[in-house]
């Protein structure tokens, strides 16, 4: 399985970082830092564009199993949509995909699902996900409290899961397969979840939107985004997870960690560092 893009291999799985390209955001989007001083710490990391915000996804194969974790911002906004493109390089069609794990189903994470015509693209596929997740979405009284924009993500979310309605499963606790066990991470979304792999004394995880902007929220663990659902609650869980990536020397996944897909995560003063990891 030679190819091009970032990928490790933890024990019988090879996990490789997908990109499906950037999208156009604003560093007016986060709150606990002053809009300066987020502007330093992008361009001090080389982020020619400090707005924007990469979206990966991942692929884990092995055991005979093709399972894609996220499925990128899809056709939405002139946002991402190289998913496919990039699971070609890696020798794979939707059609080769028989799990799909969601973090949590904001449109850059769910966008990929569904094609133009709204018809589902991973046609063998299980959709497995939170079932607070589900909770969320199909809350009718949060869908009217939410802004215009946060409306659009209700309707989307709710055709997607309506699209993959005989086919979704729910994390219950249990390893999705031999090695590989969600994990609640609580905060951007009721749902949000990321997925640990453990292979002898190796560990990688995949967080999901612990971070939006890596080398900010990093060295800031309690700086936030619009997105988050639960700023309070997001925070504590970026603070827990992050020590405890250090503590156990963990290597990183994330949705918004960049193109490396990879990374560290070092103590750094007050906060942390992540440092992409180039293999």
């Amino acid at each position: 399985m030679s190819h091009p893009l970032p990928f490790r291999q933890i024990g019988d799985f090879q996990i490789t970082a997908l990109s499906d390209g950037t999208m156009s955001a604003s560093l007016d989007f986060l709150s606990g830092i002053e809009n300066a001083d987020a502007i330093a710490i992008q361009k001090s990391a080389g982020i020619a564009e400090p707005g924007d915000i990469h979206i990966n996804c991942y692929l884990i194969r092995g055991q005979g199993r093709v399972i894609l974790v996220d499925a990128g911002a899809g056709p939405l906004n002139n946002a991402g949509g190289q998913l496919i493109a990039s699971l070609a390089v890696a020798g794979v069609s939707p059609d080769d995909v028989d799990s799909v794990l969601l973090t949590h189903c904001h449109p850059d994470h769910i966008g990929g699902l569904l094609d133009p015509e709204k018809r589902p693209v991973f046609k063998h596929a299980e959709i497995m996900l939170h079932p607070l997740e589900v909770q969320q979405w199909q809350d009718d009284e949060k869908l009217n409290m939410a802004n215009e924009r946060g409306q659009r993500n209700f309707r989307l979310a709710r055709q997607t899961l309506n699209a993959y309605a005989h086919k979704l499963r729910f994390f219950n606790g249990d390893k999705i397969a031999d090695a590989i066990l969600p994990v609640g991470l609580p905060g951007h979304t009721p749902g949000h979840t990321g997925f640990q792999i453990d292979a002898d004394d190796q560990c990688l995880l995949i967080w999901g939107d612990i971070v939006h902007y890596p080398h900010i929220q990093s060295a800031h663990p309690d700086v936030s985004i619009l997105f988050d659902t639960d700023p309070v609650q997001a925070e504590e869980t970026r603070r827990n997870i992050m020590e405890h990536a250090v503590s156990k020397k963990m290597l990183i996944a994330g949705m918004h960690l960049g193109q490396a897909g990879f990374a560290s995560v070092l103590r750094a003063g007050n906060g942390y560092c992540i440092s992409c990891s180039e293999k």
